[in-house]
């Protein structure tokens, strides 16, 4: 049985850049596809409905609707305290991966700077 969807609040400064967001050609593809995510959430469409327009695997929706409802209220206090690219800014990086840990470095710092000076 699904869960309950987080529920997408959205005030019309953010709507309006998230419009010009999800129709830009200069943003990455996952930051439109995930403005799309949130303005569909806004409308009222189902996560399952929004996942085939965007065309997003099975709860990654969700998590989006999840991210957006958690940061809300901040991003609120931006708007209301900030400029317009403050706030623009602040949306996109509430749209972006978190960031990962990554792989573990195979070169000690002693090791790249002998691999350095061999190179030179």
């Amino acid at each position: 049985m699904p869960g309950k969807a987080a529920k997408v609040v959205i005030t019309e400064r953010q709507q309006v850049i998230f419009q010009q967001l999800s129709r830009s050609a200069t943003v990455a593809f996952r930051l439109r596809q995930r403005a799309q995510v949130i303005l569909l959430a806004f409308d009222g469409r189902l996560n399952q409905e929004i996942e085939s327009i965007v065309e997003l695997g099975s709860g990654q929706v969700g998590i989006w609707r999840r991210r957006w409802q958690q940061e809300f209220e901040g991003l609120t206090l931006i708007e209301g305290l900030e400029e317009p690219a403050d706030l623009r800014r602040a949306i996109a990086e509430v749209l972006t991966d978190e960031q990962r840990s990554g792989r573990p470095t195979t070169f000690t710092a002693e090791q790249l700077t002998m691999i350095f000076a061999v190179a030179c």
